[in-house]
Formats: C-alpha cells, sequence, structure tokens
C-alpha cells in the first residue's frame, strides 16, 4: 500500500488528525494494534477545551459535541469545608470549556471516517517503523496471520505512552523528563445525576476529591488513594462513603449514589520526550507526553498536536514548504510544558502528599484562599484551564 502518512494508533488524536488530512485533501491511513470495540470502549477524559472544539469543528465532527456537551464557564475549589466558584468565562473574556465525554469524541470520529470510506486497519500487531530517518519511511504490521507494509512520506506516532512509536525512536536520541506521584485516582463511573452543575475540585484532610461528570444523567467521581491501593478492595459502598466525607454539606446532602458501569485506579506522573520529531517520524499526544489528569490537559494536548501537525503537512503539500515541519516540536513542546506546569501546581495544590502534615495542609488551604479571593489569581488560573490559543504559523 502507499499513502502520504500513515497514523499509528486510532484513539482521539490518530483519527482526528486522519479527519483534519482528509479535510486538507491529504491521503492517510490509520494503523491500530486493537479491535475498533476496544479502541470505542476505552474510558478516558472529557473535558474539551475551545481549541480542542475548534479542532473538531475544522475536521467537520463538532454536531454531538455542541447538541449534547456541557458548557461550562466555571468550577470549584472546595476547601476547609467551603466551596468558592471560580469564574473562567468571566475571568477570560467569554471562554469556556465542554463536557463531553472522550468516548463519544471517538465515536465521532470513528463514525466520520468510516461515512468517508477511510482506510483504518485494526486488529494489526505486532506494528513496526522502518526508514523513517529516510524520505521513504514503512509502516510493517501483521494482521489475519499476513505481513503486510504501507509505504508513506511521513509518520504519524499517535499511539500513546506504551506504543511503538515513541519505542522505535533509539534511547540516544530522546531526552526523557519524568516525575512520579506518590498515589493514585480511584475513579467509578455511574449512571446518577452530578452532584454539581460544574466540576467540584477538593483539598481536604482526607486527600483530593473530584466531582465531575459525561452527561446529565451520568457521573465521574474520583478520590485520591495511595499507588499501592488495589481496586478490588473497593467496594461501591465504601468509595461513596470515602467521596461522601471529602465533600461539604449541602454536596454531601445533594450526592445521589448508584451503582458502578465502571471502577479502576490511575496512576499519576507527568512525562515529556523530546524532541517529538524524528527525521519522518511525528510523535503526538501521550506518546510525547503525559500530564496528571489534575488540569484536563491530556487529551487537550494531543488534538494541539495533531492540529499542529496538520497544518504543517498542509503547508507541505499546498506549499512545498517543511517550515512548518520544522517547526512542529519546538511549538508542541512549548504547549506542552506551560501545560505540565499547570498540571503539576494544580496537582500540587489540591493533594495530600505523605510530607504534607498539618503545616502543609495550612499553606495549601492559605494559597487557596489567596486564589478565590485574588483577581490575578483566579485569572492565570481560569486562563491556563481553558487552554492558551495555538500559535500561528
Amino acid at each position: 500500500m502507499r499513502t502520504q502518512v500513515a497514523i499509528i494508533g486510532a484513539g482521539p488524536a490518530g483519527l482526528l488528525l486522519g479527519q483534519l488530512l482528509h479535510k486538507a485533501g491529504i491521503d492517510n491511513i490509520v494503523v491500530e494494534r486493537q479491535t475498533g470495540d476496544y479502541v470505542r470502549g476505552r474510558i478516558r477524559a472529557g473535558v474539551l477545551e475551545q481549541v480542542t472544539m475548534d479542532l473538531l469543528a475544522r475536521a467537520g465532527v463538532d454536531a454531538r459535541a455542541r447538541a449534547e456537551g456541557l458548557p461550562h464557564g466555571g468550577i470549584e475549589l472546595l476547601f476547609k469545608g467551603a466551596r468558592h466558584r471560580i469564574d473562567m468565562r468571566g475571568l477570560t473574556d467569554g471562554k469556556q470549556v465542554t463536557v463531553y465525554g472522550q468516548t463519544e469524541v471517538t465515536l465521532d470520529l470513528m463514525e466520520a471516517r468510516s461515512a468517508a470510506g477511510l482506510t483504518t486497519i485494526y486488529s494489526a500487531s505486532p506494528v513496526s517503523l522502518h526508514d523513517f530517518d529516510s524520505s521513504h519511511p514503512r509502516v510493517r504490521y501483521e494482521k489475519d496471520g499476513q505481513t503486510h507494509e504501507i509505504e508513506c512520506d511521513f509518520i504519524a506516532g499517535c499511539d500513546g505512552y506504551h506504543g511503538v512509536s515513541r519505542a522505535s525512536v533509539p534511547v540516544d536520541a530522546l531526552h526523557i523528563y519524568e516525575k512520579v506521584y506518590p498515589f493514585g485516582w480511584l475513579g467509578v463511573l455511574a449512571d446518577v445525576p452530578p452532584v454539581s452543575h460544574e466540576l467540584i475540585y477538593a483539598n481536604t484532610a482526607r486527600g483530593f476529591a473530584l466531582c465531575s461528570m459525561r452527561s446529565a444523567t451520568r457521573s465521574r467521581y474520583y478520590v485520591q488513594v495511595p499507588t499501592e491501593e488495589r481496586v478490588e478492595n473497593w467496594s461501591d459502598e465504601a468509595f461513596w462513603n470515602e467521596l461522601r466525607s471529602r465533600l461539604d454539606p449541602e454536596a454531601r446532602e445533594r450526592l445521589v449514589t448508584g451503582p458502578s458501569i465502571e471502577k479502576s485506579i490511575a496512576p499519576l506522573r507527568s512525562f515529556v520526550a523530546e524532541p517529538m520529531r524524528f527525521g519522518s517520524l511525528f510523535l503526538a499526544g501521550d506518546a510525547a507526553h503525559i500530564v496528571p489528569p489534575t488540569g484536563a490537559k491530556g487529551l487537550n494536548l494531543a488534538a494541539a498536536d495533531v492540529g499542529y501537525l496538520a497544518r504543517s503537512l498542509e503547508i507541505f503539500y499546498g506549499e512545498k514548504s517543511a517550515s512548518g515541519l520544522d517547526r512542529y516540536s519546538d511549538l508542541c513542546l512549548r504547549r506542552v510544558w506551560k501545560a505540565e506546569r499547570f498540571s503539576w501546581w494544580f496537582t500540587s495544590l489540591m493533594h495530600r502528599f505523605p510530607d504534607t502534615g498539618e503545616f502543609g495542609q495550612k499553606i495549601q488551604e492559605a494559597e487557596l484562599d489567596y486564589l478565590v479571593h485574588s483577581h490575578a489569581a483566579s485569572t492565570s488560573l481560569s486562563e491556563n484551564y481553558v487552554g492558551l490559543p495555538l500559535e500561528e504559523f
């Protein structure tokens, strides 16, 4: 097979890139090691920045997100037993986020790709990348017991932290930055109405909690737990009791509980691999960087990466210029490190660390008190949370 761009990974990053390239008239093939049903069923993030919504619009797949997504103009910070609202929309000249599950984004992109008759190869394993240090890279994969090869101009590695793309890069060509946090998030998805119409981020002496949602009838809740904790140790009743203990009296009264649809523990880490380009291979999304979920940046960073990459490839094929491709890594990493900083800061502010102690708890509460009562500090939080605009080429 022959294509212009071979995309490794059929998650939201790879599918969004494929749709953006299709709209620009650039041929592409997506190769995914898992089945379509597996990809469709992965439960992930659900807070979309305006930049991500704009990219979905460019790709022609924003209709359902705009119709069914929940626009949020603020968040609530809970500390010392009381909630304080941050008016993000008012502090950022009308910017907001949209709550719309990553599962739904993936489904919309899969359906759009299928409707356009674009090639997606599922259950391709193993996948290997070849000659991406040249102008004639190749992707080789096995399917149904046969080996296949794709010749292409470029390879986009959108296959996540554990994917083959970054693993194919020589170790000495990568600079890895990583921070592993000493706790994780125990998360529950349940078909119950949200406790609040906006997200609640809670700092408590028992640890962090987050009240989020996927729709008006489906909620996503998290509590901080030690890294060695096991999900098997948590019954639904135990989870609801622990969450309730970390909420303010009004939220405790409003909390509706029910059987969990999904329950899991997600470890928290910060990770960046530099650079994000290696000849004809471009890394995007979790293949290049991971952020703790506190700042809701993971999916949005991936969308920004492929937004930059799609525009760079448009310039390459349309204007016969490699200027965008040459700037890709630097542009992405400037945004990545700002998001890493924000996610690290917000995580450090809201969570209880092993050495926090009473003094550390008081310091966090003092900073939160300053944050909610300072126009400048609230504006800084809001600007980072709603997302920074993409830089122009």
